[in-house]
Formats: C-alpha cells, structure tokens, sequence
C-alpha cells in the first residue's frame, strides 16, 4: 500500500507502508559502513602520500594525484596518459604498497599520530589548569621529546 507524501519542495513521494523497515535499516547500515570504510582508505593514502609522496618518482606521483586527490577514473587517467587501464590499476596499487612497506620500516605516521595525541592531552590538562596536571605534563613532554 503506497501513500502519497508532499515534501518541502512540493514533490509528491510515495511510501510504500509493506516494506518493512528493518530491511531497509540493514541496508542503509551496510552502505554507511561502506562509505566510512571508503573515507578511511582515502584518510590512509592521503596521510601515506603527505609523508612518502616525495619518495615515488614523478610520473608515479602524477598518476596517483590524479586517482587519490583528483578523482579522475582510471580509464580518465589511462587515455591520457596512453595506458592501459590495468596498467593504472597496477600502479596506484604498487604505490600504496610501497608506502606502506616505508611506514613499516619508518613508522613516520605512528609516531605523528602518537605525538599528536600526547600534545592534545597536554592541551587539555593544560586547560584544566590544576597543579596536579603539571607531573603528567612533564611526562608527556618527556615522551614527545625522546621519540623526536
């Protein structure tokens, strides 16, 4: 049974009363997951190419821009480049895993990440401005100092 419901735009939508909702609930779910699973391969290949991008060479560099940060298909990046699709394939994946073999052996990213909590803790305590925060500041600073 399908009923008609006028939206602010003054488009008629139907909704149909037999479906049940925890289907469609499910659905939406899984595409979320998707979309956020999406968004952080996207957050990983742009902190990767921050901090090994100047380490590929620049046609490597320029074809994977155009796939990470200019959102061109890989047949887009193929025809102007004048290789094949596969061939772009092959190479933004051979990109990703050689920046990941240089955080395995560099682990630049862990160590930002790891600094950039520890500053932020120290912000916060900083902010609660209570003596007893001083201590915990220093060993914080202790911390950040010896992995720089």
């Amino acid at each position: 049974m399908k009923q008609a419901e006028t939206g602010q735009n003054g488009i008629k939508r139907y909704k149909d009363k037999s479906v049940k909702k925890k289907y469609l609930t499910a659905h939406l779910f899984s595409c979320m997951i998707a979309k956020v699973n999406e968004m952080e391969k996207i957050v990983r290949q742009t902190l990767l190419y921050d901090f090994y991008g100047e380490l590929l060479n620049s046609h490597q560099r320029k074809l994977y821009e155009d796939a990470v940060f200019g959102d061109l298909s890989l047949s887009e990046i193929a025809q102007e480049e004048g290789i094949s699709r596969q061939g772009v394939h092959d190479l933004i994946r051979r990109c990703d895993r050689l920046m990941e073999e240089y955080e395995e052996k560099l682990h630049l990213i862990r160590k930002f990440s790891e600094t950039k909590e520890r500053v932020e803790r120290i912000r916060r305590l900083a902010l609660e401005g209570r003596k007893e925060s001083f201590a915990e500041i220093a060993e914080l600073s202790d911390q950040i100092l010896q992995t720089l």
